[in-house]
């Protein structure tokens, strides 16, 4: 009978054996590992314009939603929504879920100020102090 002996090349494919399951685990894993991921190009905008367009990149993930409506995204991962901004400070709110239940949520801040509109300071509002006072009964009593 022939002794078996391990040689240097079969120990070498062994070894690239499983360091290709270990990479092929780790490439399937990623989802699991690392969970949905949302690129938007800046989380605080400030504008002009009333009507905008969300675009951005989302990368693992099964559902994703801008304020709660489930949105459409390419099999790239990239996402385009057009958004009706409201006058002052608007919050967008995007979620994406992966097919493990992660969750991701990014938040973006966009404000509207119309171009040609009078900013309102807070000294040109009344106070509440002010109104008060002139609905105190010395200020009401006739005669005084």
């Amino acid at each position: 009978m022939i002794p078996y002996r391990d040689s240097w090349l079969v120990r070498l494919a062994i070894l690239a054996f499983f360091a290709l399951a270990i990479g092929y685990a780790y490439f399937e894993a990623r989802g699991m590992l690392f969970g949905p991921s949302i690129a938007v190009p800046s989380e605080v905008l400030t504008t002009g314009e009333q009507y905008t367009v969300i675009r951005g990149k989302a990368e693992r993930i099964a559902e994703l939603r801008l304020n709660g409506m489930v949105i459409p995204v390419t099999e790239e991962g990239e996402f385009e929504e057009p958004y009706l901004l409201a006058r002052g400070v608007n919050r967008l709110v995007l979620d994406a879920v992966d097919k493990y239940g992660q969750n991701k949520r990014r938040v973006v801040t966009i404000v509207y100020a119309p171009s040609g509109a009078t900013p309102v300071s807070p000294r040109a509002t009344p106070s509440r102090e002010a109104d008060d006072a002139s609905s105190t009964p010395e200020a009401l009593a006739p005669g005084t």
